[in-house]
């Protein structure tokens, strides 16, 4: 047996006519889609009353609502979306705290032991080259942006910025001893050899 529902929040000549009239005119079909949404008929009869209450709400301003049905839908939606939100299982974090800890990684042990290695190879490469991998690679400037300051073409940039990288693994390959694995990461090195 279907439940008689009525506007509660404010009597009834305080309502302006406008939501009344929504009322009249689409409860009904809001409150049979409410139910077939929830499963629920208390629920659904209490949310019908909610969304009522938000036009009341509104006061004179839902008189400016072009599409009352459409509005009225529309918090309807948003009122199920909320109480799935507040009806979803949740756990209390501290249960989970240790695992959520995250571990404070040591930088992996062979690009430790390369950075002397890459600042003397550094060194010994062109100004042209060290500049634009300094800037670049190092310190995180935009390709854009240095071809700006040194007045480049971004894809003259680009070609110079290639260049110099693989000059640079060419002499940390020969001078360092640097490995890389099949991925083309660094795995190791065995030193500065006494090579010039």
């Amino acid at each position: 047996m279907a439940r008689t529902i009525t506007i509660a929040a404010q009597p009834a000549a305080a309502a302006p006519a406008c939501v009344t009239r929504a009322w009249r005119d689409h409860a009904t079909e809001l409150q049979r889609w409410l139910r077939h949404q929830l499963g629920d008929d208390a629920a659904a009869d209490d949310m019908l009353q909610e969304v009522f209450v938000k036009a009341l709400r509104q006061g004179s301003g839902f008189c400016q609502v072009d599409q009352p049905r459409a509005w009225l839908y529309q918090v309807a939606r948003h009122a199920l979306i909320d109480r799935a939100r507040r009806m979803r299982p949740t756990e209390p974090l501290e249960r989970h705290a240790p695992a959520l800890v995250a571990p404070v990684a040591d930088p992996p042990e062979p690009m430790q032991a390369l950075a002397g290695c890459l600042a003397r190879v550094l060194a010994e490469l062109s100004a042209d080259d060290a500049t634009i991998l300094r800037a670049c690679d190092l310190e995180g400037q935009s390709q854009r942006i240095y071809a700006q300051a040194h007045g480049l073409t971004l894809p003259a940039t680009k070609a110079r910025l290639r260049r110099a990288r693989l000059r640079l693994r060419e002499r940390l390959t020969e001078v360092c001893r640097v490995r890389f694995d099949s991925a083309g990461h660094v795995s190791g090195h065995d030193g500065r050899s006494t090579d010039p």
